[in-house]
């Protein structure tokens, strides 16, 4: 409680952006975005959602890229219905570090298979992709979600046996790249959408999977460029 109202001092006072409050404030790196969004924020997606920006601040003219403190390259995807399969698994949301439930599932997969996914995948988000989905609206520490590791592919591609499915409806996507070290990289990346793009563009986050899509890995996936594709709606 005294740290959430250190921080909410702080950004009354303007002394620092909301990102630096975040982290000054203990926004280490962490696993799953709910942390960084609240740490930075000060409220859950799911409170976002439902009333809006807790320190709204006038809409800026739209852009794909937002001038601020940090350079996001970002571009907003009008996405048809498509479909994620792949091998999933219920997890325990875990905020800071690698997930050790997840990285098992990953690593108990023969190469064979993720060769196989690879090959299967056919729409994009491209490539491997890590999908959270289900995921508790305020990101409780706990709480399970739904992580499928597999690909995107057109609703009428045959789906082998064996393998699950998630139905994407058509929607709206921001999709933000960066590239370095894997979490920390990809975690400040949601944190400064948190803290910046935003608040200073007309979307919001919607109900749906976050997808992380792995471009082109190096050092077995500690580095790489990185796609991160969250769904939004008019706000």
């Amino acid at each position: 409680m005294i740290s959430a109202l250190n921080r909410l001092a702080d950004v009354v006072r303007g002394e620092q952006d909301r990102l630096n409050v975040g982290i000054r404030h203990g926004c280490g790196p962490t696993e799953a975005s709910g942390r960084a969004f609240r740490a930075v924020i000060g409220a859950g997606p799911g409170d976002v959602r439902r009333d809006g920006d807790p320190f709204a601040q006038p809409q800026f003219k739209f852009r794909l890229t937002v001038e601020g403190n940090e350079h996001m390259d970002t571009r907003i995807v009008d996405h048809p219905a498509f479909r994620l399969v792949g091998h999933a698994a219920r997890v325990p949301l875990i905020h800071q570090g690698v997930n050790p439930h997840i990285q098992q599932h990953i690593t108990a997969l023969p190469t064979e298979e993720h060769l196989r996914l690879k090959a299967l995948g056919n729409a994009e988000p491209s490539g491997l992709l890590a999908v959270s989905d289900d995921l508790d609206p305020d990101y409780t520490e706990g709480s399970e979600l739904t992580y499928l590791h597999g690909v995107a592919v057109s609703p009428d591609t045959p789906v082998p046996g064996g393998l699950d499915i998630i139905e994407v409806p058509a929607g709206r996507w921001v999709v933000i790249r960066d590239a370095g070290p894997y979490p920390q990289t990809l975690q400040k990346t949601w944190a400064t959408a948190a803290a910046e793009w935003f608040p200073s563009n007309p979307w919001r986050l919607r109900p749906g999977p976050e997808i992380v899509a792995v471009l082109e890995p190096t050092n077995g996936f500690s580095t790489a460029a990185r796609e991160l594709w969250l769904p939004v709606e008019p706000a």
